[in-house]
């Protein structure tokens, strides 16, 4: 893995390769489970809801820098 050398360029890359990749892996398992026993379901429900939670504070965090960048 490449090695960040700041903060944006580390939420950067979490926003761009590896929550949307965690995203869909939880997804696709819960969609793929043919029976799926229900702790497991709720395990991927919530990790889907964490990463979507994580998805929107780094999102704010970068956005937040560029307004911080413009000022």
């Amino acid at each position: 893995m490449p090695r960040h050398f700041n903060e944006r360029q580390s939420l950067e890359h979490e926003l761009r390769d590896e929550l949307p990749a965690q995203l869909a892996a939880y997804r696709q398992e819960l969609e793929n489970a043919p029976v799926i026993r229900r702790t497991r379901r709720e395990r991927l429900e919530w990790q889907i809801r964490e990463r979507e939670k994580r998805l929107a504070e780094v999102e704010a965090r970068l956005a937040m820098d560029r307004l911080d960048r413009h000022l």
